[in-house]
């Protein structure tokens, strides 16, 4: 039985129906009907493809190993399964559709769970499930689900919304048929054929239009449109003249789709006109062909072939599909892989062309080195700069739909870190970052080899004699490293002491180890345990200041031990290159010590407003090691503290009781970038 109390077999069936409705091909159905088999019953994969061909059951495994994901926001596991569904759908893109019927029927359904769970599944179709339907080009299933994900994300919103459409619907109506009358007389009489109809427009893109632009539901003037299905490519082009010439188009609100199609082929001319009454209507000028694709997307012209295999015909609807897959298998970090799929697969985008006139669709704020990495990794760490129609622009330019790029290289070139500020796409953050990382490790092994020969020569060792020491194996996996070579690079990132290394070859020959930790600070005196390393330097960042109660990330740096960053610290962008040099660390409870820590407190300038905030912070058992006072043009004072605290709860108290001060106006804890 489901929740609602009605027999299970409802499901599959209406899951089958949605299928139906998409007309998708005989085993898609067999395995919306079947789908739940596998997981929810005693029947096995093999007893399904024994018994309805292994086509069908291959899908009904797909969809079952899809159905095993758990999404929960930035969670390691969910990553890796998003990154395996990924691999389900590249495979056979049947398998989404048949999740995408389930989902839907679901969210039909969803009124019959509790009101936390209804929040969780509907947050995880928005994020993902809209999302990849509207990527496939499947209109009136994204507007669906959208619409029923705002019903219980936002209820107030969504039923108000229904109320006010409601007491809207005659008086639309009413004129956008006035409206469609005037066009089929006008189009008539330039002997054009088409079909004329009215749209609304779903509750979550008025919901959306609202969100973008801040405006009331009363000043959302495009509440429905026109919409006109002409009998060839040629005469939308005709009848979008006609339509100009009736009302004037609002600047900035054509757009052609047509000549420039969206990766998941839509097709469209859409246009704003000033129409009767002043009002704001918006007309979409299609083909019948178009029509269908745009609300079916990928099943309205899906040719199932061996195995569900994409031909030549929808490869342009696939290019984001196929750079997922090439995606998840450059980069070994699931959350990039997903930050990835939620930040460029569904961004705005603009369109671009190549100096050979071919399009590139990049996330809107793209750069010209966004534009170099997505023709090839060689061809962005080479770039130097760019021409956007034919004139030099800086690197930092954001690209605009219909800028033809053409990218200037120098082989000698090497990419800077500075881009990563500036990049938008996933795939040059991580081509470049890969980059640095290459080449820190390069640099690490030059400066680790040096001091670890020097410290084998001090002992009349040389690296050649270790390859067949003894005690190479004892070395390498007390340092856990795989060879040599990594041992070097270790030493060179500061992780591993060359002293330390060599006193396992040759203990007799090296002063004793006792002696060199007396001078190095342990790791529980600064008040932070490592997790795997001792008798290491340990310091803490100035750019964040870490008091203990804040979440913590150490930082291997060369030649300077370990740097304790919060991790939320401003600077964790710049350190997150490399995270091989990142290493777990937790605050040492047993150990009190007082960590300084900046504030910076805003007050109306009166005489006296420092020494009153500064005894509410000595007051507080905090002590001041420096105070700066600054005069602003406004009549209000910044007073800048360094001050030591003890933990979270300390600073907590010593802000509150700066706030309760008269006169002041704001008290916060600084952190640098």
């Amino acid at each position: 039985m489901r929740h609602s109390g009605e027999p299970y077999l409802t499901h599959p069936i209406e899951v089958a129906k949605i299928l139906t409705i998409l007309k998708l091909d005989s085993p898609s159905i067999a395995a919306g009907l079947l789908h739940d088999t596998a997981e929810d019953s005693k029947i096995s994969i093999e007893e399904i493809s024994k018994e309805f061909g292994p086509t069908v059951a291959q899908l009904v495994d797909g969809v079952t190993n899809i159905g095993k994901i758990v999404f929960k926001t930035k969670e390691e596991r969910q990553a890796e399964n998003f990154r395996k569904m990924i691999l389900s759908m590249s495979k056979d893109i049947r398998v989404i559709l048949i999740k995408l019927a389930d989902r839907l029927h679901n969210m039909r359904t969803l009124q019959h769970h509790t009101p936390e769970k209804q929040q969780w599944i509907a947050q995880e179709t928005l994020d993902i499930y809209a999302t990849l339907a509207n990527r496939l080009g499947i209109g009136w299933i994204k507007a669906e689900l959208e619409d029923l994900c705002l019903r219980y994300l936002r209820p107030d919103v969504y039923f108000d919304l229904g109320d006010r459409v409601e007491k809207k619907k005659d008086e639309r109506e009413k004129y956008i048929n006035e409206v469609i009358e005037i066009v089929k007389r006008s189009l008539a009489e330039h002997g054009f054929k088409a079909d004329v109809q009215g749209r609304s427009k779903h509750f979550y893109s008025i919901y959306q239009k609202m969100q973008k632009q801040g405006i009331p539901f009363d000043e959302v003037y495009d509440l429905a449109g026109i919409r006109i299905i002409a009998d060839s490519k040629f005469n939308c082009y005709g009848i979008l003249g006609v339509i100009h010439s009736l009302w004037s188009p609002v600047p900035g609100k054509f757009k052609d789709y047509i000549g420039v199609p969206k990766s998941n082929l839509y097709q469209s001319l859409h246009t704003t006109v000033i129409c009767l009454r002043g009002e704001r209507v918006e007309f979409q000028i299609r083909t019948e062909e178009m029509n269908k694709i745009a609300e079916e997307g990928i099943a309205a012209h899906w040719k199932y072939k061996e195995k569900g295999q994409i031909d030549e015909r929808d490869r342009m609807v696939f290019d984001w599909l196929r750079q997922l897959v090439e995606w998840q298998q450059d980069t070994k970090d699931s959350m990039e892989f997903l930050d990835f799929f939620k930040v460029d697969m569904f961004a705005d985008v603009v369109y671009v062309f190549t100096p050979k006139g071919d399009i590139r669709e990049l996330p809107k704020g793209s750069t010209p080195i966004d534009f170099a990495y997505s023709i090839h990794s060689d061809i962005g760490n080479q770039c130097v700069g760019s021409k956007i129609n034919g004139k030099i622009v800086p690197l930092r330019y954001q690209l605009r739909s219909g800028d033809a790029v053409a990218i200037m290289t120098d082989p000698k070139h090497m990419p800077h870190r500075d881009w990563l500020k500036i990049v938008k796409t996933q795939r040059a953050k991580s081509r470049i970052k890969q980059w640095i990382k290459v080449e820190e490790r390069r640099r690490s092994f030059e400066i680790g080899k040096n001091i670890f020969e020097r410290e084998l020569k001090r002992h009349n060792l040389n690296q050649n004699e270790l390859q067949r020491h003894p005690k190479l194996a004892e070395a390498l996996k007390q340092f856990n490293v795989p060879n040599i070579d990594e041992l070097i690079v270790a030493i060179g990132y500061g992780k591993v002491s060359a002293h330390q290394a060599v006193n396992i070859f040759s203990p007799e020959k090296v002063v004793q180890e006792k002696e060199v930790s007396k001078k190095r600070p342990k790791s529980a005196k600064v008040g932070v345990k490592i997790k795997g390393i001792d008798d290491i330097l340990v310091q803490f960042s100035k750019c964040c200041n870490p008091v203990p109660g804040d979440r913590i990330i150490g930082f291997i740096t060369r030649g300077r031990g370990l740097s304790i960053h919060t991790k939320d610290c401003p600077n964790m962008d710049q350190l997150d290159y490399n995270r091989d040099r990142m290493i777990d660390v937790e605050w040492d409870v047993t150990e009190k010590q007082a960590h300084p820590v900046e504030i910076s407190v805003l007050t109306l300038d009166k005489p006296g407003l420092l020494a009153n905030v500064s005894s509410a912070i000595t007051t507080s058992d905090a002590n001041i090691s420096h105070a700066e006072a600054t005069t602003r043009e406004d009549k209000k004072a910044v007073l800048d503290f360094v001050v030591d605290i003890n933990d979270l709860e300390h600073l907590k108290k010593v802000i509150e009781k700066i706030q309760q001060v008269e006169g002041v106006l704001n008290a916060r804890r600084v952190r640098r970038g």
